[in-house]
Parts: structure tokens; sequence; C-alpha cells
């Protein structure tokens, strides 16, 4: 008898150990630098943690989530089934910061049930790359569960420390905030609510948006942001200072009651930390687009291009043209008053003269703004319907226009301001798209500036991820690439859709032109390790009026840089579509073309690769690229309000190969608020064994381009 229990007993024992080793799983990356583990609490709450060098980055974070009229999945779970997986290959970019990229990883995939009568099911997918982890959850099919509509999403990211963080708030409609630096435990986003010259902002909650990035005590970098954003909403992250936790935080649908319906089986967007010792390799990392789906639509070429382009746009801002025909609309500040002084910008022969300037500096693309009637009921309350995609103003003739433009080399970029009327713009995008691609048009800027119709849907909730989603298959089937404002988040889907080209998403160029505090000379440092993680930014660069000397009514506005550093941000803030957005008269200099605008001119759009040579969070980043087919090297260094060294080691250079080098630089006595025209311009052979020392001015930069010596 005693031994018949002592064998029981070994067996519960035994039993009791296989189920201990199966309620804690991990994985770990290819090269073991980072780790996930996974387990479940006595009351099958599922948890995971991240570990980075075997430290700890990530602590017990909890997952879960609650429905309406269905009870909470965030407890009383069980794991039923595991796997594992290594996945290696190496995929090419259509276009892009780099031709070949390594996506390498290892997957662990949790199947989990509920050991209640419901015994509802939830899959986990966790990868862990060298850059970073991923993970997200799966809904399988299930009977009595063929939909579900979710209030909340509780996906926890547990901090080891009260962080440094540089943040944006949480905002359900835009993100055109300036960023913040603070730590975690002062991150005050409910603040940021006075948010003046944008039509729409909601912040409901103390929050975050994505990508938000983190530096610990340590010095390791933390990014969290999410990948393949399709048909769910955006995920905002709430700040629990008291815990140092954020906390997922779905925009959400007053029309909905909650924040998103799915069908199943359904899948969530990856939740993301891409982790680096360097900040320089948060840029570097390929991790989001990695956990999108490979290309579906193939080689666009055919299509679409990288380019420079200019465009009937600046001017608008400026306040010196308008939108509208009348010229009664003040669009530049979003006030109605005298036009006096101000004329129409879009008429033909201000287009022909953007297309001379275009044709003689080798720019390819012209875009023209305010060219289609609606323009003058954009401010007047009812804005469904107002624009038609297909109908000029009387004084811009279209066919003249697109003919010379032809004649010229330059292509015509569409542009389609939907007034935030997504219903109305999806009646009217095949017939729109039809009238492009009838007249050689291939791509077009969209726009969605206002509160989004109808009330009670947001930008970046799941309704309008949908809308956002459906004009990019749209345009694909019409081979139409898309450069999207006030948009939703990029979230790599870029490598599915490669006409997905680019996109705002941030506070741009126009806010030195709408206001005195524009954007302060670290907005962009800051820029580049935060916005830019998510994918290419339509930031439109390039204006050479720094201080608005001849545009009457800007009195104290100004771009808050110097010179050199706007051709910069030609190689620092990635797009393959770059305009050059000042006037064509601001880039003349003594009856010729600036000196300085050979830089743009030479600079590339499209890269073989990438390398962050040196580069600090909000302080100053210096990139280099190599140009495809040609090889050509373009180096970019931009700094805050202080002035540095930088030394430029060009040992990534080929081995044995001279090359020409210009430098275009601040001059001795550059300062971006004191004297931002000062520049100078200097040529030498350098090789892979060279280094060379450069001083940027306070809001400074410097560009470099390198041709191989023949």
């Amino acid at each position: 008898m005693n031994k018949k229990i002592s064998l029981l007993f070994l067996a519960l024992i035994l039993l009791y150990g296989c189920n201990q080793k199966k309620s804690e799983l991990s994985v770990s990356s290819p090269n073991q630098t980072n780790q996930i583990v996974f387990g479940l609490t006595e009351e099958g709450r599922p948890f995971y943690k991240v570990l980075h060098n075997n430290n700890i980055v990530i602590d017990t974070s909890y997952l879960g989530f609650e429905f309406k009229n269905h009870t909470p999945l965030k407890s009383n779970l069980g794991i039923v089934g595991s796997n594992t997986a290594s996945y290696n290959e190496t995929w090419q970019m259509p276009w892009g910061e780099q031709l070949n990229v390594e996506n390498h990883y290892k997957e662990l995939v949790v199947q989990l049930e509920e050991q209640t009568e419901s015994r509802r099911k939830i899959n986990i997918h966790f990868r862990a790359f060298d850059d970073g982890i991923g993970f997200r959850y799966e809904f399988p099919k299930q009977e009595g569960m063929e939909e579900l509509t979710i209030t909340d999403e509780h996906t926890e990211f547990a901090l080891t420390g009260d962080h440094k963080v540089w943040w944006i708030p949480g905002d359900w409609d835009i993100y055109e905030h300036l960023y913040s630096e603070s730590s975690l435990t002062k991150i005050d986003a409910l603040s940021k609510r006075d948010h003046p010259n944008l039509s729409a902002t909601y912040i409901p909650e103390n929050a975050v948006n994505t990508p938000v990035t983190m530096k610990t005590d340590d010095g390791l970098y933390l990014s969290f942001h999410e990948a393949d954003l399709t048909d769910y909403s955006g995920m905002t992250l709430k700040v629990d200072a008291d815990n140092l936790t954020m906390v997922s935080e779905l925009v959400g649908s007053d029309n909905l009651e909650a924040k998103a319906k799915i069908s199943l089986p359904f899948k969530t967007p990856w939740r993301t930390i891409q982790i680096a010792e360097k900040a320089g390799d948060l840029i570097e990392s390929k991790l989001i687009v990695n956990l999108n789906e490979p290309n579906k639509l193939g080689d666009i070429s055919d299509y679409f291009t990288p380019r420079k382009y200019v465009g009937i746009w600046w001017e608008m801002h400026l306040g010196v043209a308008t939108w509208d025909y009348e010229a009664t609309q003040d669009m530049s500040t979003y006030t109605e008053g005298s036009a006096t002084s101000r004329k129409h910008g879009a008429t033909t022969e201000n287009a022909k003269r953007y297309i001379d300037f275009a044709a003689e500096n080798d720019m390819k693309g012209l875009l023209v703004e305010g060219w289609n009637t609606g323009w003058n009921q954009w401010l007047s309350g009812d804005r469904e319907g107002i624009f038609d995609f297909m109908t000029p103003y009387p004084d811009y003739n279209f066919d003249e226009v697109l003919n010379y433009a032809k004649e010229k080399g330059v292509e015509l970029i569409m542009h389609h301001e939907t007034s935030a009327a997504p219903r109305t713009y999806e009646k009217q995008m095949d017939e729109a798209f039809n009238f492009m691609k009838e007249n050689g048009i291939n791509s077009v800027k969209t726009g969605y500036v206002g509160e989004i119709i109808p009330d009670g849907e947001y930008h970046h909730g799941q309704w309008m991820v949908k809308h956002y989603h459906k004009v990019l298959e749209e345009a694909a089937k019409k081979k139409i690439a898309v450069n999207a404002h006030e948009p939703i988040k990029a979230t790599g889907k870029r490598r599915t859709y490669p006409n997905a080209i680019a996109r705002e998403g941030l506070r741009g160029q126009e806010f030195n032109a709408w206001s005195i505090e524009g954007n302060p000379p670290n907005h962009l440092p800051t820029v580049a390790f935060t916005r830019m993680l998510s994918g290419p930014i339509d930031f439109t660069p390039g204006a050479f009026n720094i201080t608005f000397d001849d545009i009457p009514n800007k009195s104290g506005n100004r771009i808050n840089t110097t010179l050199a550093h706007q051709l910069a941000l030609y190689v620092v803030i990635y797009s393959p579509l770059q305009m050059a957005c000042d006037l064509p008269q601001h880039y003349m200099k003594d009856g010729k073309i600036h000196p300085m605008f050979q830089f743009i001119k030479d600079v590339g759009v499209d890269w073989q690769q990438t390398k962050v040579l040196d580069g600090e969070v909000g302080e100053f980043v210096t990139i280099a690229r190599q140009e495809r087919n040609t090889g050509n090297w373009f180096i970019g260094g931009i700094t805050d309000e202080n002035s540095i060294n930088q030394t430029i080691d060009f040992s990534f250079l080929d081995e044995g190969k001279a090359y020409n080098a210009t430098i275009y630089r601040d001059g001795e006595n550059a300062d971006w608020e004191n004297n931002p025209m000062d520049y100078i311009i200097e040529e030498m052979k350098l090789t892979n064994s060279d280094s060379l020392n450069i001083k940027l001015a306070p809001g400074g930069g410097f560009a470099i381009s390198l041709h191989e010596a023949k």
C-alpha cells in the first residue's frame, strides 16, 4: 500500500513538474542577444518578459482583452500547445534605405485555452530578432465567436526604471506635435491639448503615440511601436507612472462605443520593441518592415521611381498665394480674411514657371495644389463632397500644363484633399484614379485636414485605418503611388504595398511658416530617432529663404536652422520622394542658381545601403547613404541648438578607391538664430583611410557628396 502511495506521489510530482515546465516558455534571437519569456500565473494570467544580454528590460507584463457582450479574456487560461521555428531570408526593397534586407528571427507560438466552460482560444505569436522583439495575438476560428467587439486591449510594457522618454501625446487625430523629453513619470500628455493652427486634435488620456523612444540609465535604447496595422485601431500607450508601466490604449470610435470590431479568425498588428545599444542602431533596424507580409505588387518601377520634385505649395503656407480661386481665404493660418496682397497660386502661368525650374534642375516631378474646384468652400463648415478632382479653376488650363510638363520631362503629381470626408472620397476614387491614368499621372498626394466625417470617428481609429488601406489597394490596382498626409501611422505596410511611397504624420516644415514658434532646432534630431523609425517621411526640406525676408506679414516667422542644415535633411530624413520646397526665386543668387543648390541636384533618393555614423536622440545625427546604380555616397549631419564638432570616419568607403568630395557646411560665423546663411563649400579627395573634422553651428549641419574619382 505504501509503495502504491509512493508511486502515485512520484507520478503527481512528475505531472506537476511537466505542467510547470509547460507554463513557462522562451525563445531567443539568432545571436542570443534578446530573449522573450512567456508564462502563466497561478490564476492563468498570461505574461511575458524581455531580456537583453540576460538583463531584464521589460519585466513581468500582463496580456488580455475586454469585449462588449463577452466576459474578459485575461485569466483562467492554460497552455494547450506551443511550437518554435527559425526563419532566415534576404529580401529586396523595390526602393528604400537599402537594397537587401535580412529577415532573421526565431519564433514561439503559444496556444492558450480558457480552463472554463466556454473554452475560448487565443494564440500569441512571439518573434525574437537581434534588433528587438515583436508579438501579436491570434483569435482562431471557434464556435460561438464569429465576431468580437473589443472595448480594451490590455498589453503591458513594464519598464525597469524611470527611463528618459522622447514623446508626443496620444492624440487620436494628429501626430503634428512637438516632441517632449522627460522621464516616464513626468509625462503629461493632457497638457498638450491646446494645439494652435490645427483643425483636429483629441487627447483623451495621459498616453503617448508611437513610435516612442527611451533611453535607460544603463544607456540602452528602446523604441515601442506596432507593425502591420491593417484592420484594427491604432495603438497609443497609456502611462502608469506609479508602476513604471505603459498599457495599450487603442484609438476608439464613438459610433462603435468600443475600440475595434473583428471577424474571426483574426490576427492583431504586431506590438514591437526595438532594442539597441547605440541610438543609430534604431535607425538601421528593419524590424518594423520585417514584421509585414512580403511584397504583393512586385516591380512597381513602371509607374513609380524615387524622385525629387517641386510644387505650388509653400507659397500658400507663406500667405503670398492661396489655394482658392477667389483668394478670399488665408488657409495658411486657417482663418478667413482680406486677400488684397494675395493671389491664386495654381495658375497656368505659375505652373509653367515651376516646370521650367524643375526641368532646368533635374527635378522630375511637380505637385500643384489648389488647381481644382472646391477650395473656396473648404472652410465654410460643410466639408462633405466639396472637392472635384477633375475640374480645374478657370485660370488653370489643365491640358496646357500637362502637355508642357510632358515636353519638359516633368511628371505631374496629383493632389486629392479629401476634406476628411472619406465616404465621399471612396465614391470618387475610381473616376479620379482613371482620370489620373488617362493623363499619365502616376502619383497622388492625399490629404485629410479637419475632423473626420462622420462625427465620432478619428483619424487613427479602425474605421479610418480600413479607409487608408482601401485607398492603397485601389490605387495599386490602377498602378498609382500614394503619398498620404494627415495619415494613419506608418507600420511597415510599404513592404507589402510598395505603392505606399511616403506619408506625413509629423509636425512638418509648414509649421515654420505658420507661427513664430515654428519647429525648434532639436525637432528633426528627435524625429530621426522617433517618427522616422516607422517609415518614409514627406517632410518637404530645402528652404533657402530662412528668415522670410521678402514675405509680407511674416515678421518673426522663420526656419529655425542654418542653410547647411536644410541640405543635410535630404540624407537624414528618409523619403523616396524629396521636395525642394522653396519658391524658385529663392534658389537664385546674383542672377544664377545658388551654389548650395548643387547638392540638392546631386543627392540621391534611392539607396543601396545606409549607415548611421553617429547620433544621440534629440541632439544630433549623422547618416551616410550609398546611392543605387551609381555607387555615389552622400552624408548628412544635423544638430540641435548646440554647436558640435563631428569627426567623420570614411572607413565605410570602398578600399582602394579615391572619391571626389564636395562638402557643404556651416560657415565659421554661422548660427541658426543670428547668421543662418553663412556657409562654406569645399572640395577634396578622400579615401577610406581618411577622416574629417567638421564643426556644426548651433542649429546647423553639413552635407557631403562623394563621387568615385576616375
